[in-house]
């Protein structure tokens, strides 16, 4: 019987500390602008009917309640994004440098001693995190009320390294807990690629006038005509470092052969999220979603459908603007997307998952199905993204009127079985990418993470 860990205060206190992180580094400009990539246009998709906004109480399979009344009680303004960081010192650069040199080989794992070792039968959840500390503070307090989360491994992947926000993650006490951090960041290099160096020919100058002035890439303008900016381009370099770092250098996962789930920092989780992964992947394994290779948790929707179809999978081709939230996949499909890497980092587009349609349409030798939940558990709640201005952005409404939807329907989670729909449809016609991965020092970099090399400057 599965089991609901028991919450302690120390989880709100967590929280707590970590919007109190964010609330220090909007006053003294440490964090940078949000860089975290939405596709296409869904302006309506985060919307989530409740009733009034709610704090849950859920109750899960067999009447197990987990999470307290403390949880989704932050107090803190609505989000804005983030001012510019400021430039850090050589000395600053060289010591983050080390220590997240020292994180990433050292591998340590927090609360080993509480929940044991991994192994076969862990979830592995793997985050990636950029400065929206309040957003990531939701997804946290939402990851702790989840049914089985103590039986879990939560791999941070960061492109910042902030101390005070590493001391929050680290205290997290409802399951084990490991960081990783992208080593080429616009962090580490404010003045100099990846970042953006002095002499880079600006996005909009024209390729006629780049070879004038000869900046640096003008021999290199993407599809569109247009130069590289690194807060766009990181975002796709984080993406595949991360899955690279994941699947083949994390020791303790170098056996792991379940699937690991990718979610990122604005995202928000329902309460029986493992339960119905753990469901999708026991479909999958037993080859009984008819040649599904990968998976997904959630599905871009105007309203949640969790009464029609709570204990419903579709099984389709995948879509990037579609099937790419709490994607999760194994080591065998790794193995494909990998194989697949000059497709990946040479096509220009600088969104990850648009790179990924290209591969999956141009390169892998089986087509990319996915079994998706047809009711997602889990959100997007990232409202104030890089592609979203709007005025008013508070990622708490949404995570209200989600939790007010899970109490008011919290008997139809945890299904006891998913049905399995096919609905194959017409692959896309893939035009040109979205452009902004023009650059070759961007091409050669992303390879350079499949390679296994050092990428030399």
């Amino acid at each position: 019987m599965v089991k609901i860990l028991c919450k302690s205060s120390k989880t709100f206190l967590i929280v707590l500390v970590i919007t109190l992180i964010w609330l220090h580094t909007y006053l003294s400009g440490i964090l940078g602008t949000e860089n975290s990539v939405d596709k296409s246009p869904r302006a309506d998709d985060d919307k989530i009917p409740g009733a009034a906004p709610a704090v849950v109480d859920e109750t899960g399979k067999n009447g197990n309640t987990g999470g307290g009344s403390e949880h989704g009680r932050l107090g803190t303004p609505a989000f804005i994004n983030l001012p510019e960081p400021r430039p850090l010192s050589a000395e600053e650069i060289e010591e983050i440098t080390k220590e997240m040199t020292f994180e990433n080989e050292m591998q340590r794992i927090y609360n080993v001693e509480k929940f044991g070792p991994v192994n076969e039968g862990t979830y592995v959840l793997v985050i990636q995190v950029h400065s929206r500390v309040e957003y990531l503070s939701l997804l946290i307090e939402s990851l702790s009320r989840v049914q089985n989360i103590e039986n879990s491994l939560l791999v941070f992947s960061h492109d910042l390294y902030v101390p005070q926000l590493n001391e929050a993650i680290r205290n997290i006490d409802f399951t084990r807990v490991m960081q990783i951090f992208y080593p080429y960041s616009i962090q580490l290099h404010p003045t100099s690629f990846p970042g953006q160096s002095p002499d880079d020919c600006p996005r909009d100058i024209s390729p006629e006038k780049a070879q004038q002035t000869k900046c640096r890439n003008a021999d290199h303008p993407d599809v569109y005509g247009h130069y590289r900016e690194a807060r766009y381009t990181q975002t796709k370099h984080h993406w595949w470092w991360k899955a690279n770092f994941v699947f083949g250098k994390i020791v303790t996962l170098r056996n792991y052969t379940g699937v690991v789930a990718f979610i990122e920092e604005d995202h928000y989780v329902a309460p029986d999220f493992l339960w119905v992964l753990d469901l999708m992947e026991t479909l999958m394994v037993q080859n009984l979603c008819h040649g599904c290779n990968l998976l997904a948790l959630g599905t871009y929707l105007k309203t949640w459908n969790i009464k029609v179809a709570n204990s419903r999978g579709v099984v389709t081709n995948w879509i990037s603007s579609k099937h790419n939230m709490g994607m999760a996949f194994n080591r065998t499909m790794w193995n494909e997307i990998s194989r697949c890497a000059p497709t990946f980092c040479e096509y220009d587009d600088y969104n990850w998952d648009w790179s990924l349609l290209q591969v999956a349409y141009t390169c892998l030798h089986q087509p990319m199905t996915v079994f998706y939940a047809k009711a997602p558990r889990i959100f997007h709640i990232g409202d104030c993204g890089m592609h979203y201005k709007q005025k008013k952005c508070n990622p708490h409404t949404a995570a209200k009127a989600i939790d007010a939807g899970v109490k008011t329907h919290h008997a139809l989670l945890f299904p006891d079985k998913l049905t399995v729909e096919v609905r194959h449809g017409k692959n896309m016609r893939l035009k040109k990418g979205n452009g902004g991965w023009g650059d070759i020092r961007d091409k050669q970099l992303c390879l350079s993470f499949s390679k296994d090399e050092k990428y030399q400057f």
